[in-house]
């Protein structure tokens, strides 16, 4: 096809003009040289396109049908470099970006309110799944960036350090108290209480797994969700002990809606680090242009 783009071209100008004096002066061709290029066409497909007339040519049947294809075609064509124009002269760039949708919700969303102020023309795209599902489109190239919890192994990626979470259990008060009432000043919140955690699926729950393993702690789990901040509503609404992220509940911390509850002695869960995970060889402006935001 590549051979018989100028051929088409030619073509098209002569169908459109009526003419092949008129499209001679339009493609700055000398006539003879249009007229050999539409009887190599005519020939290469094997059908003709144009019926010679005194006062022109006209498109066959078979020349009409193909026209309207070029016609299509080439407006494709017009409309691709039109947007490549417009590209170029707003800057109009895109991203693609994965993660959960609780690292979403409390630490994406303001680095992009801050990006896109200074950026109003890029447009980007969230993909919202587990941190496994995100490295997994990372390391397939059909995500720019993804937003998770460091992995163990970061298998040749690059990556930003935002900040470092606590995994702590939460509950309020009241719910507390009656469990002193009810079970006495020796009560054991994680032995008495009813646990809320998240689905055993998910990284966070799986590295908490991790962490208490082996440990004498039993924990007497009651409610299973795939939803950190329906951890955190059904925590203050006071049913039961919440395995939560620190850094997202501080306010009802402050407030004492939320209180945290101590690990027993001898367990402890370490921080973990949440990154942006990127690819140094893929890296477009407008994602060069986030990364440095994020250095900043």
């Amino acid at each position: 096809m590549e051979q018989h783009l100028s051929q088409y071209r030619i073509f098209f100008e002569v169908a459109k003009a009526g003419s092949i004096s008129k499209a001679a002066k339009l493609l700055y061709i000398s006539q003879p040289a249009i007229s050999k290029s539409i009887l190599r066409l005519e020939e290469s497909l094997e059908i003709a396109l144009f019926v010679r007339t005194s006062k022109g040519v006209s498109l066959t049947t078979e020349g009409q049908i193909f026209y309207e294809y070029l016609q299509n075609a080439f407006s494709a064509i017009e409309a691709g470099e039109n947007h490549l124009t417009k590209i170029k002269q707003f800057n109009i760039g895109k991203i693609t970006i994965g993660t959960s949708n609780t690292l979403c919700k409390y630490i994406l969303l303001p680095y992009l309110n801050n990006f896109m102020k200074k950026n109003p023309n890029t447009m980007v795209s969230i993909f919202t799944q587990s941190s496994d599902e995100t490295n997994f489109l990372l390391s397939e190239g059909k995500i720019d960036i993804g937003l998770v919890a460091k992995p163990a192994k970061t298998c040749n990626m690059s990556y930003i350090s935002i900040l470092k979470i606590h995994d702590v259990f939460v509950a309020t008060p009241d719910y507390l108290n009656n469990l002193k009432k009810i079970f006495n000043n020796n009560f054991d919140p994680f032995r008495d209480g009813n646990i809320m955690m998240l689905d055993k699926n998910n990284a966070t729950r799986k590295y908490i797994d991790s962490c208490i393993e082996g440990s004498k702690l039993q924990l007497k789990q009651s409610i299973e969700t795939g939803n950190m901040e329906l951890l955190i509503e059904f925590a203050k609404t006071g049913i039961g002990i919440a395995c939560v992220i620190k850094e997202f509940i501080q306010k009802e911390l402050e407030e004492g809606t939320l209180v945290e509850i101590e690990m027993p002695e001898g367990l402890s869960i370490p921080k973990r680090e949440i990154v942006f995970l990127y690819d140094e060889k893929n890296i477009n402006p407008s994602l060069a242009s986030f990364i440095s935001m994020l250095k900043v």
